[in-house]
């Protein structure tokens, strides 16, 4: 893997991150894989869209099918059918999220699957080896990751046991190194000290980038910048900074004002098949009766073959009949509007017109009151 900084307006960077399945330009959104799908749109959908990397769940896919199974019939490129770069997360942010199912320990965390109640236990080594044989081109070390507020005693007990775990990953790693980058992960809840400790231990492992986890898991919003703002700035900046499960379209317009490179977030997907579509004027929800009769389309100027095709009384009428079409169209608009979106702040800061154009788009979407959810969801499937 090979990341270049081909750009820079204020702390905003835009750059290119190579992979052996192909380039990413940066900043990128990931889409939400989780069973190694973006549920209800095909690989061609996501190209046609501007996907550029996808993200895959370690957990669900540790359950079903099988990570074995996947790398007997070629791994999951492969299996999926996407030949674009692939990034899986370390399966840690499940444990946080399924916290009723699950005992954290030294070992690893000891859990209960969320499908039949099978007892498993996922190690830092087990997650790796689950990472290698999907055969991603970017993974992670387990982590363990708090909720909002956590008291400082439990927080720095938690980093350090993720430190442990993020040194026996990377040792685990070693032999597959060349094949796959792995991103450490910088935890370290609501205090910067102890972020600022994170930082300094995590990198001192050498990883090929660095993810910021803990965020958007319950605290303000001013909070969260501050820390991405903090966390960022501290990062060594030749190397990619990746936000993990954030957020809203406004999250990452701010995140790349603090020098965020790569995203993802269920909230495109999860959002549509809640009747919720992105605009420019913020969130549309499509049930509502006052689009009925409703000939235009879901956002005017989009050019994604949703809007292009069809209006919002069509897909409403979809919708409020639970017809499988409606979940693919408002997915497809979501998608392209997020796709566009990083698109477009990565010709702006290239511009070096970045803080204009951060502006604009955050005063025209604060018409609308809602995002339409939390920035960090707490499902366990995308």
């Amino acid at each position: 893997m090979r990341f270049e900084i081909l750009g820079t307006d204020g702390a905003a960077r835009v750059g290119r991150l190579v992979t052996a399945h192909g380039a990413v330009e940066t900043p990128a959104f990931m889409p939400v894989g989780t069973q190694g799908t973006v549920k209800s749109l095909t690989p061609e959908d996501l190209r046609q869209a501007g996907a550029q990397i996808l993200l895959a769940n370690t957990y669900h896919l540790f359950l079903r099918p099988g990570h074995r199974l996947i790398a007997g019939l070629g791994g999951l490129h492969r299996f999926m059918a996407w030949d674009g770069p692939l990034l899986t997360d370390s399966g840690g942010f499940q444990v946080y999220s399924l916290a009723a199912l699950s005992k954290v320990s030294e070992e690893g965390v000891k859990f209960r699957s969320h499908l039949d109640g099978a007892e498993h236990l996922l190690t830092p080594e087990l997650s790796v080896e689950i990472q290698e044989a999907l055969g991603a081109d970017i993974i992670h070390p387990l982590d363990e990751c708090l909720a909002h507020p956590s008291p400082r005693a439990e927080t720095e007990a938690s980093l350090a046991r993720t430190l442990r775990w993020a040194a026996r990953a990377k040792a685990a790693h070693a032999g597959a190194a060349g094949r796959q980058a792995m991103f450490g992960i910088v935890q370290g809840g609501g205090y910067e000290d102890i972020r600022r400790r994170a930082v300094e231990e995590t990198c001192a492992l050498e990883f090929d980038g660095y993810a910021i986890g803990g965020l958007a898991v319950g605290e303000p919003k001013p909070l969260m910048l501050d820390l991405l703002a903090f966390t960022g700035a501290l990062l060594p900046e030749d190397q990619p900074r990746y936000l993990m499960g954030v957020g809203t379209p406004r999250d990452l317009v701010e995140a790349v004002a603090r020098g965020v490179d790569l995203f993802d977030c269920v909230l495109p997907t999860r959002n549509a098949r809640n009747g919720q579509l992105f605009t420019a004027d913020g969130v549309l929800t499509i049930k509502q009766s006052r689009y009925a009769a409703d000939a235009r389309p879901p956002e005017s100027g989009c050019s994604c073959y949703t809007c292009r095709n069809f209006s919002r009384a069509y897909l409403r009428h979809l919708f409020v009949a639970r017809e499988l079409l409606a979940y693919r169209l408002l997915s497809l608009h979501n998608l392209h509007f997020y796709l566009r979106l990083v698109m477009d702040m990565r010709a702006a800061v290239a511009a070096r017109a970045f803080s204009a154009f951060g502006a604009r788009f955050l005063g025209r979407y604060a018409v609308s009151s809602d995002d339409g959810s939390p920035s960090h969801p707490g499902d366990t499937e995308a």
